[in-house]
């Protein structure tokens, strides 16, 4: 049975397989990886993780254009399958660009319906942090993801070509 967790270092080994699993490049949405961040090592990854787990800490001073937001890590039998983060607001690029909810599942665990037993699960901790509504952002082509945010009760308002590309943008109502 998968559980959302907060990130950890005791799954290093197996976040590097599912990064490995996605390939060159920064596209696994929901982890909230930069391109500086040096997660192969442990001290970096150590770092990283660090990061993750004081982002929605409202004492914790955040780098500019950055929001409070909850990481979690989709995880199944110790093995880390995706990853989801609700931002805690909206500054103006995540208003144009990525929405309140960004998530990623592992090539080799999709289709079990995981991103949509994640997205469920926060948007109840959206609830709970006083969200009245939230927007969810994927690309245009992403057939998975936009058939995941409608099965979650997500309401098309529209394409729109962004700086990432054109981008399906869907509301839901909490």
């Amino acid at each position: 049975m998968p559980e959302l967790i907060a990130p950890t270092v005791g799954l290093h080994a197996s976040w590097l397989e599912a990064h490995d699993e996605w390939g060159p490049g920064l596209h696994e949405d929901g982890f909230g990886l930069r391109s500086t961040d040096a997660v192969r090592s442990p001290d970096g990854f150590a770092a990283w993780v660090a990061r993750l787990v004081d982002r929605p800490d409202p004492e914790k001073p955040l780098d500019a254009g950055q929001v409070p937001c909850t990481y979690r890590w989709i995880v199944e039998d110790d093995r880390v399958l995706g990853g989801i983060a609700l931002r805690h607001e909206l500054n103006d690029y995540l208003l144009r660009v990525a929405g309140h909810i960004g998530y990623g599942i592992r090539p080799s665990a999709r289709g079990r319906g995981l991103a949509t037993w994640a997205l469920g699960r926060m948007l109840v901790q959206a609830r709970a942090l006083g969200l009245d509504r939230v927007l969810i952002v994927c690309e245009v082509d992403n057939i998975g993801s936009t058939k995941t945010i409608e099965r979650c009760g997500g309401v098309l308002e529209g394409i729109r070509d962004t700086e990432l590309g054109p981008a399906r943008r869907y509301w839901i109502t909490l």
